[in-house]
């Protein structure tokens, strides 16, 4: 796996793909890849830090695994490819959006939009074997996407971190609550969505909260 990665991703995490782990991470990958399908593909891997460079960063979702199944994985948190039906859980973000914002999203799931817009759609774990969830936890990732997370507190100001279900909460002791803002609600997924996701309000939050920092708003329609 040679990691292609957006040049100023590189600069502030350079240590991390020279570490021992990351090194270990790139031979359980080829290993993986002589075996099994993997998702996404690996030019897609780092997809969500090539549409949205460290210095364009303004909100940070975060998702847990990539999508297993054929042709849906592409890089960023809970985003399809064009053509791809949008899976139940982004289906129920673009109900809320709606309830929300009053904007209807048809269609498209593809957020690559919203990451051109300074929306890091970052997974914790960036790589999954195919028809298997949670197949690549442990095994390096989740120490790499903590340094992203870490980095992006310490070295930014007035970022907007939106924590959706409770694994993503508990990355929440990585983020400094005194320069930035943090978002947090029930998962969208169909089994947790009623607990609190809808009603969230956490689009129109963030907007407001961009605007009061005099930053760009965040379009969400598609």
């Amino acid at each position: 796996m040679s990691v292609k990665i957006n040049e100023s991703w590189k600069e502030v995490l350079n240590t991390e793909f020279e570490s021992d782990y990351f090194l270990e991470l790139k031979n359980f990958l080829i290993e993986e890849k002589q075996h099994y399908t993997v998702y996404p593909c690996g030019s897609q891997i780092f997809a969500a830090f090539d549409l949205t460079s460290f210095d364009e960063v303004k909100v940070v979702i975060l998702g847990q695994d990539p999508y297993h199944g054929p042709g849906q994985a592409h890089g960023l948190c809970f985003s399809v490819p064009q053509g791809i039906k949008p899976p139940p859980s982004l289906q129920n973000i673009y109900k809320e959006i709606e309830s929300d914002c009053g904007i209807k999203i048809s269609g498209s799931g593809n957020l690559e939009k919203w990451a051109r817009q300074g929306v890091l759609l970052l997974n914790a774990t960036l790589t999954v074997r195919a028809n298997q969830a949670g197949s690549h936890q442990n095994k390096g990732w989740e120490i790499f996407t903590d340094k992203v997370i870490s980095t992006l507190s310490d070295q930014q100001q007035g970022l907007i971190f939106i924590l959706w279900g409770n694994y993503a909460q508990a990355k929440a002791s990585l983020i400094n609550p005194q320069k930035h803002y943090i978002l947090k609600a029930a998962h969208p997924s169909p089994f947790s969505v009623y607990r609190g996701f809808f009603g969230c309000k956490h689009f129109s939050k963030t907007n407001d909260l961009l605007r009061q920092m005099g930053k760009k708003e965040i379009d969400w329609s598609l």
